[in-house]
């Protein structure tokens, strides 16, 4: 059988042509190659070295480009200019929506477009900043759902919300004819080197971001005690600034420490007895929200630090978490234990740095607003109508 099988096969009369034309396309595609074929050696063991091309070590290419890139997070990202309080993001958005104002709302989703022909980075970078400066409640006039600060809930999305300038924002910060122009990264556009701002908008809102090396942290501050605080500066009588938050709570300022590094504030929720079963928070610590609040309640009561019955958190415009207790419990000791085990009562450091004369620099806020106050002064006189 085996033999007859074989004999049915058909050789391959065509097997010396295939080889032939195998030959002829492994010669073409070698083509070429002949110098590197020449010596019989893999080309990855030649070790000569072209006596034009420069050699950079790792070392030296990692040092320039880190201390590049640690330049561009300081001085383009993270930390606000002592001129107008402004990081580059922020400035830009308020610069876009000069632009685009005509006293009518505009689609969040538009000034971002639109504010991207400034700041070469993505939209949701863009957008996070635009609701963040309008949640300060200062310079933007807002329309739908900008998120709530104190129950941390989100925004809409840009392309569902509205926002235009407030009549604060106009008030203090655009005069072009003294404004200080530059081009845009790609030479396109001008755009403002730094808004004439002309109010301490920085210890206003205050800031905060994580840079390269180093990091910013000023508190907002009460917008009367500014003022007064700045008409002082001018009579030069002394004065003293201290933190205000917009979620309000009980602080002790004394380690506030100007608001430069070493500082401490220690900031609680406050507390009050509804009933003998029943506690109520009506104010907040600055940095959380009623969710982290909730949980880390809980928490302690799993833990068993505390003893709660249920919660109830009521909070819309006004934060209010009803906390039911067991019968038996003491209301007072569990004010104490929420102090103690809870984020009822946090702790928050201050770290004053900011820009000048483009290098970072750490300074306290009684030093921020100086220079603020004496700014708006020189910026009036060189108003055109002063």
């Amino acid at each position: 059988m085996n033999n007859e099988e074989e004999d049915d096969i058909i050789p391959n009369e065509n097997e010396d042509d295939s080889n032939e034309s195998n030959e002829s396309f492994d010669d073409a595609a070698d083509e070429g190659f002949e110098d590197l074929k020449g010596s019989g050696d893999h080309f990855y063991e030649h070790d000569e070295v072209n006596p034009d091309d420069t050699i950079t070590k790792v070392t030296g290419m990692y040092k320039d480009w880190f201390l590049d890139y640690a330049s561009y997070v300081i001085l383009e990202r993270a930390v606000p200019a002592i001129e107008d309080g402004f990081k580059p993001v922020q400035r830009r958005i308020m610069h876009s929506m000069k632009e685009l104002d005509d006293g009518r709302y505009n689609k969040v989703a538009n000034i971002v477009g639109h504010t991207m022909q400034y700041h070469p980075h993505g939209d949701a970078s863009i957008g996070d900043a635009m609701v963040q400066i309008g949640q300060k409640d200062l310079l933007i006039d807002m329309q739908g759902n900008w998120g709530n600060i104190l129950t941390g809930d989100g925004a809409a999305a840009s392309r569902y919300i509205e926002a235009r300038i407030s009549k604060l924002g106009h008030e203090i910060l655009y005069s072009p004819k003294i404004t200080k122009w530059g081009m845009s990264y790609d030479g396109r556009r001008a755009e403002p080197i730094n808004l004439p701002v002309k109010f301490p908008l920085l210890l206003a809102q205050g800031a905060e971001g994580i840079a390269v090396g180093l990091s910013t942290k000023v508190l907002p501050h009460n917008f009367i005690e500014l003022i007064d605080a700045s008409i002082k500066i001018l009579k030069n009588k002394p004065f003293t600034l201290y933190p205000d938050f917009p979620t309000a709570g009980i602080a002790d300022v004394s380690n506030y420490n100007d608001g430069m590094r070493g500082g401490r504030v220690r900031v609680r929720a406050k507390i009050g007895q509804l009933d003998k079963q029943t506690l109520v928070i009506t104010q907040i610590p600055f940095s959380t929200n009623t969710s982290t609040l909730i949980d880390s309640i809980l928490k302690a009561n799993e833990k068993g630090k505390i003893k709660v019955k249920k919660i109830e958190d009521n909070t819309a415009a006004e934060v209010e978490i009803l906390i039911h207790l067991p019968p038996g419990v003491s209301p007072d000791k569990t004010i104490d234990a929420l102090y103690a085990f809870t984020a009822c009562e946090t702790s928050v450091a201050p770290l004053g740095c900011v820009i000048e004369d483009h290098k970072p620099r750490f300074i306290g806020v009684s030093d921020m607003l100086k220079i603020s106050t004496h700014r708006t002064v020189d910026l009036l006189k060189r108003l055109p109508n002063y």
